[in-house]
């Protein structure tokens, strides 16, 4: 395996993917992960949300995750339980927890995720 190195960019540089389970517009780049720069332990991603996009519901078995909403709204389900999300709103997800995110607004919801581990195979520390 080639040794990691310090990695700058800037998010035009990044193309926007649509992962799978996300449907409607609902497009990521990924700005750290093991694509862009080989890390090891984290993944950070923005997020823009069409009107109507989302991610369908599911749980990680290790991963981690951190939504922080930069602009627009959305709906964000928790085991079965919705929350309104907006500008500088932000949510920690852990294990095990049932989750989705739709854009329930009339504009795109832009938002950063982290997650850790990279791998959802992972085993914890």
């Amino acid at each position: 395996m080639a040794e990691r190195a310090a990695f700058l960019a800037n998010i035009a540089e990044i193309d926007w993917k649509q992962y799978p389970g996300h449907f409607g517009g609902a497009l990521s780049k990924p700005l750290v992960a093991p694509e862009t720069c080989r890390s090891g332990r984290i993944d950070h991603r923005i997020s823009c949300y069409a009107p109507m996009a989302y991610v369908e519901e599911h749980v990680h078995q290790v991963q981690e995750q951190v939504y922080h909403v930069l602009e627009g709204e959305g709906l964000l389900t928790l085991d079965g339980k919705r929350h309104v999300l907006r500008r500088h709103d932000y949510v920690f997800v852990p294990p095990g927890v049932r989750h989705g995110f739709t854009n329930t607004g009339t504009e795109s919801l832009v938002f950063l995720v982290v997650t850790t581990p990279v791998s959802d195979d992972e085993v914890p520390l």
